[in-house]
């Protein structure tokens, strides 16, 4: 008896327009050697216009095609059901002017949701309290606290994002990263369902 050739699909991969999609693409193949190089460059499909920015590879889609192929090898898959194949546009690289007028509307955008926040809870009074409570005297600006306030909070930004530019502090991703890895995660888990080819047959019967 053969061993069996196991196939772990791969969550969403990237390609180019009107590239041919292969099983290697996909997912990662290991076991039996004797049809590997076959299995690996067999093409599943190949991106046409039609086909937009997502085409879904389903693992049923992957038996059939590779049964097709080769009618008695036994096959074992580990992993994902889908692979979501994401085709990337040739895009151009973006205005640094652009850039300029999102980085300033971002950072007027964030100056002014941190200041409604500090006169929501009154900060300037608690500020003047807490100045008053240390010293005995009554202050308009005590600057001895608010201006290290505003230094560690742009220090405790920078260390909250792990992000300074392009440097990261530590391995750790960032809330942003995350937060978008949860995105990219649950919109491949729908495109699965919605764009899958297998299941729109099923529909259709």
């Amino acid at each position: 008896m053969a061993a069996p050739v196991y196939i772990r699909t791969k969550q969403s991969i990237y390609v180019q327009p009107l590239s041919k999609v292969r099983l290697a693409d996909v997912a990662r193949v290991t076991g039996s050697k004797r049809h590997m190089s076959e299995l690996e460059q067999m093409v599943l499909h190949q991106v046409a216009e039609e086909d937009r920015n997502i085409v879904v590879i389903d693992s049923f889609m992957i038996v059939e095609q590779v049964l097709d192929k080769f009618p008695q090898m036994e096959l074992e898959l580990i992993g994902p059901n889908q692979c979501v194949v994401h085709v990337e546009k040739h895009k151009r690289q973006p205005s640094p002017i652009l850039i300029c007028a999102i980085w300033i509307l971002l950072f007027i955008g964030a100056a002014m949701a941190i200041m409604n926040f500090h006169y929501d809870v009154s900060m300037q009074s608690v500020q003047q309290k807490l100045h008053f409570m240390l010293t005995g005297e009554e202050e308009e600006h005590p600057l001895w606290i608010q201006v290290p306030y505003s230094i560690g909070l742009g220090i405790g930004m920078i260390l909250f994002f792990n992000h300074w530019f392009q440097k990261r502090f530590n391995e750790e991703p960032s809330p942003m990263e995350v937060e978008i890895f949860n995105y990219q995660e649950d919109l491949d888990h729908y495109v699965a369902i919605k764009e899958n080819k297998v299941e729109k047959q099923d529909v259709d019967r």
